[in-house]
């Protein structure tokens, strides 16, 4: 199982909204995630002072990773959250450490 995470930043003063649209995360959004071929196991998703960070537990990353720029659902989501998120090149974070 691969453990993976991304740090994403909210923009001044969407906050509030940020954490407001994850009240009723899409359904389809999350069944896409469910049933891909990445097999996840675990995804959270956590955040503070306006900054967030994404943590799954997947069998396959690239299929996750596959799944998010492919599906219609995480399309959906990103125009979402596109005015709510700062724009970030590389939002993937690296392992640096792991205890058991």
């Amino acid at each position: 199982m691969a453990r993976i995470a991304f740090h994403l930043r909210i923009e001044d003063g969407q906050r509030a909204a940020y954490r407001k649209e994850h009240e009723d995360v899409p359904t389809a959004l999350e069944s896409a995630y469910l049933e891909s071929d990445a097999e996840l196991e675990t995804y959270s998703v956590f955040e503070k002072d306006g900054h967030v960070f994404g943590y799954m537990e997947v069998e396959d990353p690239e299929a996750i990773r596959e799944m998010m720029a492919q599906s219609e659902a995480q399309a959906d989501w990103d125009e979402v959250m596109d005015p709510i998120l700062v724009d970030e090149d590389d939002p993937w974070m690296d392992e640096v450490y792991r205890m058991i």
